[in-house]
């Protein structure tokens, strides 16, 4: 999942975003509206966590050019003000879904969890692929009944490519998916983290490289 975070308090937006990294979630941050607006101009973001009361743009006219460029990415608006008027105009301009400060963390992650959910084709929380089970509510990896650690990122790769169902992906759509901006494949990134994700699997090799394509993960046995 990416996740665009757009908070003018720069503490607090760190603060976030580092929680949602440690929950394997790609985040981007942006502190005021217009940096906004090109972030989500150049990159696909499953969710939008969107402060109302931002700098040089305000985070109402950040949502209603999502709404009005119809974007897939979900809103989730954060503001100080939880009086209902508010909530109802937050939820009015075409916000998913509305947080008021201070909030809990936990809360946070389980409405982002939620709302990426909406962003993609439903799929089941659990993903078992030839004796591979991916829980992603628990965030556990099993194999034959085998635990694996995992790091966020191995996790994340992981999880984009048992959702793709034995379809190829790309070097690029991983770093799109499970990546911060300003990554590259070029940096090396993602065949490291292949590399030490599929001494974690173990045998036999469950993780194809496809020459030229992208990678895979075998559907069967």
């Amino acid at each position: 999942m990416r996740v665009l975070l757009v908070e003018d308090e720069e503490f607090l937006a760190d603060t976030v975003a580092e929680g949602l990294r440690h929950d394997a979630i790609a985040v981007d941050v942006a502190y005021d509206g217009l940096t906004a607006l090109e972030k989500l101009r150049l990159g696909a973001y499953d969710v939008l966590i969107l402060d109302r009361d931002l700098p040089g743009l305000h985070g109402d006219e950040v949502c209603r050019s999502v709404v009005r460029q119809r974007l897939l990415t979900r809103i989730l608006m954060l503001t100080a003000a939880g009086a209902v008027r508010d909530r109802v105009d937050g939820l009015g301009l075409g916000a998913d879904d509305y947080l008021t400060k201070p909030f809990a963390y936990d809360e946070l992650l389980a409405r982002v969890l939620a709302l990426g959910r909406r962003a993609r084709p439903a799929l089941p929380p659990v993903i078992e692929r030839a004796g591979l089970v991916l829980d992603t509510a628990r965030r556990q990896v099993t194999r034959e009944g085998r635990f694996l650690t995992l790091s966020r990122k191995e996790f994340a790769v992981l999880e984009t490519l048992m959702r793709a169902d034995g379809a190829v992906v790309s070097g690029d759509d991983l770093i799109e998916q499970v990546w911060e901006e300003d990554t590259s494949y070029r940096t090396n990134a993602v065949r490291v983290t292949l590399s030490k994700l599929r001494a974690k699997l173990g045998d036999p090799a469950l993780v194809e490289t496809v020459p030229g394509c992208g990678y895979r993960v075998r559907v069967s046995g």
